[in-house]
Protein backbone atom coordinates (compact mmCIF):
# COMPACT_ATOMS: atom_id res chain seq x y z
CA UNK A 1 0.00 0.00 0.00
CA UNK A 2 1.07 3.33 -0.97
CA UNK A 3 2.15 5.76 1.93
CA UNK A 4 0.20 9.36 1.46
CA UNK A 5 2.99 11.72 1.38
CA UNK A 6 6.94 11.76 1.39
CA UNK A 7 6.76 12.95 4.57
CA UNK A 8 4.98 9.21 5.80
CA UNK A 9 7.74 7.29 3.43
CA UNK A 10 11.02 9.17 5.19
CA UNK A 11 9.43 8.43 8.59
CA UNK A 12 8.54 4.74 7.75
CA UNK A 13 12.11 4.14 6.49
CA UNK A 14 13.35 5.81 10.06
CA UNK A 15 11.41 4.02 11.92
CA UNK A 16 12.53 0.77 9.91
CA UNK A 17 16.41 1.93 10.89
CA UNK A 18 17.29 2.04 6.94
CA UNK A 19 17.51 5.83 7.55
CA UNK A 20 19.61 7.34 10.13
CA UNK A 21 21.84 10.33 8.71
CA UNK A 22 20.67 14.03 9.35
CA UNK A 23 22.02 15.00 6.05
CA UNK A 24 20.71 12.09 4.00
CA UNK A 25 16.88 12.17 5.60
CA UNK A 26 17.15 16.01 4.59
CA UNK A 27 17.89 15.41 1.35
CA UNK A 28 14.96 13.20 0.84
CA UNK A 29 12.56 15.83 2.48
CA UNK A 30 14.04 18.28 0.35
CA UNK A 31 13.72 15.81 -3.39
CA UNK A 32 10.39 14.37 -3.19
CA UNK A 33 10.51 11.15 -5.20
CA UNK A 34 7.16 12.81 -7.18
CA UNK A 35 9.13 14.51 -9.65
CA UNK A 36 11.44 12.01 -10.70
CA UNK A 37 7.97 9.21 -11.39
CA UNK A 38 6.02 8.99 -14.80
CA UNK A 39 2.76 10.79 -14.64
CA UNK A 40 1.03 7.31 -15.30
CA UNK A 41 2.52 6.20 -12.07
CA UNK A 42 1.43 9.57 -9.98
CA UNK A 43 -1.10 7.19 -7.54
CA UNK A 44 2.39 4.88 -6.33
CA UNK A 45 4.57 7.56 -6.08
CA UNK A 46 5.19 6.31 -2.42
CA UNK A 47 5.45 3.01 -2.76
CA UNK A 48 8.15 1.29 -1.25
CA UNK A 49 9.01 -0.25 -4.21
CA UNK A 50 10.71 0.32 -7.81
CA UNK A 51 8.44 1.69 -10.42
CA UNK A 52 8.91 1.76 -14.40
CA UNK A 53 10.22 5.16 -15.89
CA UNK A 54 10.56 3.60 -19.72
CA UNK A 55 12.95 1.70 -22.13
CA UNK A 56 12.48 -1.02 -20.03
CA UNK A 57 14.51 0.84 -16.80
CA UNK A 58 13.42 1.71 -13.44
CA UNK A 59 13.38 4.48 -10.57
CA UNK A 60 15.25 2.28 -7.69
CA UNK A 61 12.66 1.59 -4.25
CA UNK A 62 13.09 3.91 -1.79
CA UNK A 63 14.32 1.98 1.08
CA UNK A 64 17.20 0.78 -1.24
CA UNK A 65 17.88 4.07 -2.16
CA UNK A 66 18.36 5.18 1.12
CA UNK A 67 20.51 1.85 2.11
CA UNK A 68 22.83 3.11 -0.79
CA UNK A 69 23.19 6.17 0.48
CA UNK A 70 23.96 5.37 4.35
CA UNK A 71 27.03 3.34 2.99
CA UNK A 72 28.16 5.55 0.42
CA UNK A 73 28.13 8.44 3.54
CA UNK A 74 28.65 11.63 0.59
CA UNK A 75 29.47 14.77 2.46
CA UNK A 76 29.13 18.31 1.61
CA UNK A 77 32.26 19.20 -0.94
CA UNK A 78 32.76 15.70 -2.19
CA UNK A 79 32.77 15.34 -5.87
CA UNK A 80 30.50 12.43 -7.33
CA UNK A 81 30.02 10.27 -9.76
CA UNK A 82 26.24 8.41 -9.81
CA UNK A 83 26.07 5.84 -13.22
CA UNK A 84 22.86 4.59 -14.25
CA UNK A 85 21.22 8.17 -13.26
CA UNK A 86 17.69 7.15 -15.12
CA UNK A 87 15.24 9.49 -14.10
CA UNK A 88 17.75 11.78 -11.94
CA UNK A 89 16.17 11.28 -8.53
CA UNK A 90 19.49 9.77 -7.01
CA UNK A 91 21.47 12.56 -9.05
CA UNK A 92 19.25 15.40 -7.19
CA UNK A 93 19.67 13.56 -3.76
CA UNK A 94 23.26 13.30 -4.04
CA UNK A 95 23.27 17.63 -5.28
CA UNK A 96 21.12 17.95 -2.19
CA UNK A 97 23.85 16.52 0.03
CA UNK A 98 27.25 17.29 -1.39
CA UNK A 99 25.81 21.07 -1.53
CA UNK A 100 27.37 24.05 -3.97
CA UNK A 101 30.80 23.02 -2.92
CA UNK A 102 30.21 19.48 -4.27
CA UNK A 103 29.51 18.15 -7.70
CA UNK A 104 27.76 15.45 -9.20
CA UNK A 105 27.81 14.00 -12.53
CA UNK A 106 24.92 11.55 -13.61
CA UNK A 107 25.50 8.90 -16.37
CA UNK A 108 22.85 7.00 -18.23
CA UNK A 109 23.24 5.16 -21.69
CA UNK A 110 19.41 5.58 -22.56
CA UNK A 111 19.14 9.06 -24.61
CA UNK A 112 15.75 9.02 -23.31
CA UNK A 113 16.26 8.92 -19.63
CA UNK A 114 19.47 11.27 -20.53
CA UNK A 115 16.86 14.43 -21.40
CA UNK A 116 14.27 13.08 -18.32
CA UNK A 117 16.81 13.49 -15.81
CA UNK A 118 18.02 17.01 -16.89
CA UNK A 119 14.27 17.81 -16.86
CA UNK A 120 14.05 16.43 -13.65
CA UNK A 121 17.09 18.27 -11.94
CA UNK A 122 15.85 21.51 -13.16
CA UNK A 123 13.19 21.28 -11.39
CA UNK A 124 15.59 22.26 -8.68
CA UNK A 125 18.45 25.09 -8.49
CA UNK A 126 21.72 22.95 -8.54
CA UNK A 127 24.41 24.52 -10.45
CA UNK A 128 26.88 21.54 -9.87
CA UNK A 129 25.06 18.70 -11.15
CA UNK A 130 24.56 17.34 -14.35
CA UNK A 131 23.72 14.39 -16.35
CA UNK A 132 24.89 13.18 -19.53
CA UNK A 133 25.28 10.80 -21.81
CA UNK A 134 27.47 7.78 -21.06
CA UNK A 135 30.20 6.29 -23.09
CA UNK A 136 30.99 2.54 -23.94
CA UNK A 137 33.29 2.49 -21.29
CA UNK A 138 32.46 2.22 -17.51
CA UNK A 139 32.36 5.56 -15.61
CA UNK A 140 34.90 8.40 -16.90
CA UNK A 141 38.13 7.08 -17.12
CA UNK A 142 40.88 9.35 -16.66
CA UNK A 143 38.87 11.18 -13.61
CA UNK A 144 38.76 10.40 -9.95
CA UNK A 145 35.80 10.72 -7.74
CA UNK A 146 35.39 11.16 -3.24
CA UNK A 147 32.04 8.73 -3.76
CA UNK A 148 30.68 6.58 -6.95
CA UNK A 149 27.38 5.47 -7.25
CA UNK A 150 25.94 2.28 -9.20
CA UNK A 151 22.33 2.22 -9.62
CA UNK A 152 22.72 -1.17 -11.76
CA UNK A 153 23.81 -4.79 -11.33
CA UNK A 154 27.35 -6.14 -12.79
CA UNK A 155 27.85 -9.34 -13.18
CA UNK A 156 31.59 -8.99 -11.73
CA UNK A 157 33.48 -6.43 -9.90
CA UNK A 158 34.28 -3.77 -11.98
CA UNK A 159 37.91 -3.03 -11.23
CA UNK A 160 38.06 -0.06 -13.54
CA UNK A 161 36.39 1.73 -11.04
CA UNK A 162 38.64 1.46 -8.87
CA UNK A 163 41.09 3.96 -10.90
CA UNK A 164 38.38 6.27 -10.60
CA UNK A 165 38.49 6.46 -6.80
CA UNK A 166 40.46 8.49 -4.75
CA UNK A 167 42.03 7.25 -2.02
CA UNK A 168 39.76 7.66 1.31
CA UNK A 169 37.07 6.76 -1.34
CA UNK A 170 33.92 4.97 -1.20
CA UNK A 171 31.96 2.71 -4.20
CA UNK A 172 28.61 1.44 -3.82
CA UNK A 173 27.56 -0.94 -6.27
CA UNK A 174 24.98 -4.03 -6.66
CA UNK A 175 26.84 -6.98 -8.06
CA UNK A 176 24.25 -9.99 -9.13
CA UNK A 177 22.37 -10.16 -6.04
CA UNK A 178 23.94 -8.33 -4.04
CA UNK A 179 25.10 -4.43 -2.95
CA UNK A 180 28.84 -4.15 -2.09
CA UNK A 181 31.00 -1.11 -0.50
CA UNK A 182 34.47 -0.56 -1.45
CA UNK A 183 36.73 1.49 0.60
CA UNK A 184 40.14 2.65 -1.28
CA UNK A 185 42.52 2.20 1.49
CA UNK A 186 45.13 3.06 -0.66
CA UNK A 187 46.08 2.82 -4.19
CA UNK A 188 46.58 -0.87 -3.96
CA UNK A 189 44.55 -1.81 -1.07
CA UNK A 190 40.81 -2.18 -1.43
CA UNK A 191 38.01 -3.20 1.59
CA UNK A 192 34.80 -5.02 0.85
CA UNK A 193 31.85 -5.38 2.46
CA UNK A 194 28.85 -7.26 0.91
CA UNK A 195 24.65 -7.35 1.76
CA UNK A 196 22.73 -10.19 -0.21
CA UNK A 197 19.44 -9.57 -1.05
CA UNK A 198 18.54 -7.06 -4.01
CA UNK A 199 17.54 -7.29 -7.21
CA UNK A 200 18.44 -4.19 -10.12
CA UNK A 201 18.47 -3.73 -13.74
CA UNK A 202 21.73 -4.81 -15.56
CA UNK A 203 24.61 -2.92 -15.61
CA UNK A 204 25.80 -2.41 -19.27
CA UNK A 205 29.34 -1.58 -20.64
CA UNK A 206 32.01 -2.38 -23.24
CA UNK A 207 34.65 -4.32 -21.13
Amino acid sequence: MPYKSNRELIDSMIASGVLKTPRIIDAFKKIDRKYFVPEEFSEHIYIDRPLPIGKNQTISQPSTVAFMLELLQPEEGDKVLDIGSGSGWTASLLCAIVGERGSVLGLDRVDDLVEQGKNNIKKFDFKQCQIRKADAKLGVPGETFDKILVSASSEEIPEELFAQLKVGGTLVIPVRNSIYRFKKLSPEKIAQEEYQGFVFVPLIYEK
